[in-house]
């Protein structure tokens, strides 16, 4: 039980650091292409773990030597998710994009149901309906509403909370695979990220300090050491409570972006902060029921 706690905590590591995403992209100065952004970040993510082999004293070769599986569901929902992210951004709203993005976390309650030595409880679906209801309520302030029109890229932006969740849920079977090794798939998601840069977009470099702190922050914390830190916590962690306490990070987002000077504290901030801080601590009350440990990929 003190794994599972420790690797939960491990895990809710990566919703603080995604919660800094929005006030670090503000920072990097929020011109630099889509896809060229996220090869940046994921390089430097790549070259972080670089930099862990190196203190080891291998060169990190040995963490490529995994299963299809593995690299399938590491790839897959590294680039998978961001793809359809950025390509959901051009077909509709940011604000209801987000919106319908954000339903990754519940479906990583519902669908870890399906894993073998986990149960669904209650408290794990109340939890996370409020904190949902919480984050929609923090994001959804400033939405026109949702439009006919925007098929396309709704349903583009269903299939990212669905790529995400999956990718969240499914690691769980590749438990036996070290985080070290996403490393690599970090590595790979730079590459694809760069193919479609320069296939897509225009090179924007940042220009000053300011701007390129910001993007090393990116590749340092919310796409560097988040996605290792949730690698974990999925893996070996509460999935469930994982799933509810990621509705925190939006949250996390303005209560920084307020702190900063970019927004200010209002009804809809407070009434969000209590839903998903109400729904976080339901779920975290539902007590686990000790079920037989299930077979993994080699």
């Amino acid at each position: 039980m003190a794994t599972i706690v420790t690797a939960t905590w491990i895990g809710s590591i990566s919703v603080f650091l995604w919660g800094t995403l929005a006030l670090l992209t503000k920072l990097s100065g929020g011109k630099i292409p889509e896809f060229q952004l996220m090869a940046m970040t994921f390089g430097i993510a790549f070259l972080l773990m670089c930099v862990r082999w190196f203190h080891a004293g291998h060169n990190g070769t040995r963490y490529m030597r995994q299963p299809l599986l593995a690299w399938c569901i590491g790839v897959g929902g590294l680039f998978g998710y961001h793809f359809a992210y950025f390509k959901a951004m051009t077909l509709a709203p940011a604000v209801e994009v987000s919106l319908i993005a954000y339903l990754w976390p519940l479906f990583i309650v519902l669908l870890s149901s399906l894993l073998p030595a986990e149960s669904l409880r209650k408290q794990h679906i109340v939890g996370a309906v409020l904190a949902l209801v919480g984050c929609w309520l923090l994001i959804g302030r400033n939405s026109s509403g949702f439009a006919a029109s925007n098929l396309d890229g709704y349903l583009v932006a269903f299939s990212c909370a669905l790529i995400w969740s999956s990718y969240s849920v499914l690691s769980r079977l590749v438990k036996t695979v070290p985080t070290d090794a996403v490393g690599w798939f970090c590595g790979v998601t730079a590459v694809l990220a760069l193919v479609c840069h320069l296939a897509w977009e225009t090179t924007v470099w940042p220009t000053g300090w300011v701007q390129w702190v910001g993007v090393l922050g990116l590749g340092l914390g919310p796409v560097g050491i988040a996605f290792f830190t949730w690698d974990y916590g999925v893996k070996h962690g509460n999935i469930q409570l994982l799933g509810t306490l990621a509705y925190s990070a939006p949250l996390i987002s303005v209560v920084l972006l307020i702190a900063a000077g970019y927004g200010e504290a209002t009804s809809a901030v407070i009434a969000a902060s209590v839903l998903i801080v109400v729904g976080s601590l339901i779920a975290g009350r539902a007590r686990r029921q000790p079920v037989a440990e299930p077979e993994v990929v080699q």
